[in-house]
């Protein structure tokens, strides 16, 4: 069941592309929110050094979701 915005209902589980999407999506909010922040000389250190962190963890979990979806042409 869809809402009116074509989001999932809160009670309907999330896929793994619904996952996958959010991640990205995700991932480049940080990416555009750190170029924001490290235009200023003045920024906050602390808050770009865990943004980071974040924006590599996401990272990760979008190449561990893409392996996942992506069958393994080995097999």
């Amino acid at each position: 069941m869809m809402t009116e915005l074509n989001q999932p209902a809160a009670n309907e589980p999330m896929t793994a592309e619904m996952r996958l999407s959010l991640m990205i999506e995700r991932h480049r909010a940080i990416d555009e929110e750190l170029t924001d922040l490290q235009a200023h000389p003045w920024g906050d250190r602390l808050l770009i050094q865990r943004m980071k962190k974040e924006k590599l963890r996401l990272r990760d979990g979008i190449e561990r979701l893409k392996d996942e979806l992506i069958p393994d042409l080995d097999a």
